[in-house]
């Protein structure tokens, strides 16, 4: 608390001791306690045993001492969420709930789920009120499955009302099978279920969340994609189609303006408040590093550079990551060389680099000009803006338009997906833009998972959260001031029965899921028990060096997490996180 009221004064701790302060949390002295106590305890080997934490898949009494736990437990309440629990195991000064980026793995499922609801509910609300021979009527791409299922669904169902589509959307099934290659992050993939068994099955999404089952989440997220690409009336992958348009080349010069300059402003909105530094490591926590990926980076936003100062860059972002090749100064040299200044345009520089390229040249431009306006950006990125879009049509070598194609649709799509997860309090700049996303590859707080149950919970309203109640300066004094916490209305980010259809969603979870230990767990004091859901989430962190054929060559743990998000009842929710950091994760299996 004293950490958020010095950033909230604008004041370091020194400066705030020797404030004439009085200031209130809404955190509950008492219960904070309990569970901080509780959390230390569960080291001790004794303890772990009796509350069922030793066994398999969970910790041996060798390795109880390793682990940290963090708990956050909020109430709803009539001026916001109120923290009334904030807690961990380490005390250090460290916050995993709120300083981390961790892979939570599930948990992005909720996230994913949360998407893919509000599409469907874009989807009610534009055809519900149409005529089943008006709807047979509408042109649907292949491709835009959930389109495609919603104008079915509507042709053919009485019931038009919006939490009866909500509740057969959750029951459309998805394969679970692996035996599918995704081209998704610029190249193919495969994805792998937790469970063998569940390779054969074609679960529910409603199953699939309650078994947290891998592969049609894959697709799902593959679908939103989808839908996000074709859902616009004039998106890149409809002008694909329209060759034999007279007016195409001046289409296209409308079309990359501007959809050019709309890009700009979504990368724009990550830089726009932050010092050089800060944008450059904003730019580079969404690259996937490799040796090629850094060199394409580095020789265009610093064209300048020298080899020494190359070399020191590319090095130091591979720290820590296995590569198949050697970095000596030889490769290096070539590599500087290869992708120095005017051997690759602006297109193939992002493509070589797996990031869109006007993210790419605004983040030169913003190294050179970095008091610039948007206007500026704009005006200056006239032609870039043109050139980024040019290759989408041009013929030769249709399989490698054909796969630079698909990689700009994919990151054009996680732009948009992006947005709508902020929305829902997504804590970060930028998702991976992979499938991969969708199993947790683009990382979380456990702090914003909370916030988005939260939401869940509030019936699709986003409340402020309140962590400082009061502050009362110089009392009895002729400089007395009170400032009391402002009860602000919420914000509505999402339909109350999307709310309600996650809810009945994730209560299956506790109920028959992957958290039904937690099952009639809490009980008022009547006896009655309180209704409970939440997803639980694993995130396995590795470092693993790929050789010819997919095989795995060495696999090094980064760090371990376990989280569970949660509502306990009509007002509370919260996370629980188990993590390990460092190699040491290498030696649990939770």
């Amino acid at each position: 608390a004293r950490a958020r009221l010095a950033t909230l004064l604008n004041r370091p701790l020194y400066d705030l001791d020797r404030l004439d302060l009085a200031a209130t949390t809404t955190l509950q002295a008492p219960l904070q306690g309990q569970v901080s106590d509780y959390l230390r305890q569960l080291a001790d080997p004794d303890f772990a045993r009796q509350v069922g934490l030793l066994g398999e898949r969970l910790l041996t009494p060798a390795n109880t001492a390793q682990v940290r736990y963090s708990f956050t437990l909020f109430e709803l309440t009539a001026d916001g969420s109120r923290v009334r629990v904030q807690t961990d195991n380490t005390d250090q000064p460290f916050d995993i709930n709120e300083g981390s980026k961790l892979e939570l793995g599930s948990t992005a499922k909720l996230r994913v789920l949360t998407t893919y609801l509000q599409i469907i509910t874009e989807l009610h609300d534009k055809y519900a009120a149409q005529t089943p021979a008006t709807l047979k009527k509408v042109t649907v791409d292949d491709q835009d499955r959930l389109r495609r299922w919603a104008l079915d669904y509507l042709i053919q169902t009485p019931d038009k009302s919006l939490a009866k589509m909500l509740e057969a959307a959750l029951d459309r099934t998805y394969s679970a099978s692996p035996g599918e290659s995704f081209f998704t992050g610029g190249g193919l993939h495969h994805f792998h279920n937790f469970r063998n068994e569940d390779n054969g099955r074609s679960p529910t999404l409603r199953d699939a969340l309650r078994e947290s089952i891998n592969l049609p989440f894959i697709r799902l997220m593959r679908d939103v994609v989808r839908y996000t690409t074709y859902s616009g009336a004039n998106n890149s992958a409809q002008l694909l189609k329209d060759d034999n348009d007279p007016r195409r080349q001046e289409y296209l010069a409308d079309f990359a303006d501007r959809e050019g300059t709309t890009f700009l402003r979504k990368f724009w909105k990550k830089y726009q408040k932050k010092d050089t530094q800060a944008r450059l490591d904003t730019f580079l926590d969404g690259l996937r590093p490799t040796p090629i990926r850094l060199a394409a980076v580095h020789r265009y936003l610093l064209p300048n550079a020298t080899q020494e100062s190359f070399n020191l860059f590319v090095r130091a972002h591979l720290t820590g990551v296995k590569t198949n090749e050697k970095l000596s100064d030889e490769r290096l040299q070539k590599l500087y060389t290869a992708y120095g200044p005017g051997t690759y345009d602006l297109p193939d520089q992002g493509y070589i680099a797996k990031v869109h390229p006007l993210d790419l040249w605004l983040m030169g431009y913003l190294l050179n000009h970095p008091e610039a306006t948007f206007s500026e950006m704009v005006k200056a990125s006239r032609f870039e803006r043109q050139e980024v879009y040019s290759w989408l049509f041009k013929s030769r070598h249709q399989s490698a338009r054909d796969s630079r194609i698909r990689t700009m649709l994919e990151v054009e799509a996680f732009l948009d997906i992006h947005q709508r997860w902020q929305a829902v309090g997504y804590p970060f700049d930028h998702l991976v833009p992979s499938l991969a996303t969708a199993i947790g590859s683009s990382g979380d707080r456990p702090a914003a998972l909370a916030e988005l149950m939260g939401i869940i919970l509030n019936d699709g309203v986003r409340a402020k959260v309140v962590r400082i109640d009061s502050l009362h300066f110089a009392a009895d004094t002729p400089y007395e001031t009170e400032v009391i916490n402002d009860p602000a209305t919420g914000k509505r980010v999402m339909p109350v029965e999307v709310a309600q259809a996650l809810r009945g969603a994730l209560s299956q979870v506790v109920d028959a899921g992957t958290a039904k230990r937690v099952a009639g767990s809490f009980k008022l004091d009547d006896g009655t028990p309180l209704a409970m859901g939440g997803k639980t989430g694993t995130g396995d962190n590795r470092i693993e060096a790929i050789g010819a054929g997919g095989r795995v060559l060495s696999s090094k743990a980064i760090n371990r997490t376990a989280t569970f998000v949660f509502y306990i009842g009509e007002r509370h929710f919260g996370t629980l996180t188990a993590f390990v950091p460092g190699s040491s994760a290498q030696g649990f299996k939770f």
